[in-house]
């Protein structure tokens, strides 16, 4: 096994992953694991000194509004259709005992 990963590590990786790999699958994880360390490593490497930290590539925001009621009271409109009704409710056939 590499430097950085060993066996002790990849064993902890293995558990919680939940994975079963032998001998060999274990030593091409270690090393692809290994390659992804070195990639994290050269990203460290850029001077990001002048950028500023962000979540998203693209500008967003939240768009807030007043909370105004447009369409009113429509319970007559919509009882209207309603095959029965009672007390400003529709009536519908009783389903459970």
């Amino acid at each position: 096994m590499s430097g950085r990963i060993d066996e002790t590590t990849m064993e902890n990786v293995l558990i919680l992953a939940k994975l079963e790999l032998d001998g060999q699958e274990r030593e091409q994880a270690a090393a692809e694991m290994e390659k992804m360390l070195g990639y994290v490593e050269k990203m460290n490497e850029l001077d990001t000194s002048g950028v500023e930290p962000m979540v998203h590539p693209y500008e967003i925001g939240n768009v807030f509004r007043e909370d105004e009621v447009t369409n009113g009271s429509m319970r007559e409109e919509l009882l209207s259709g309603a095959p029965g009704q009672e007390d400003g409710q529709y009536v519908v056939p009783k389903t459970v005992e």
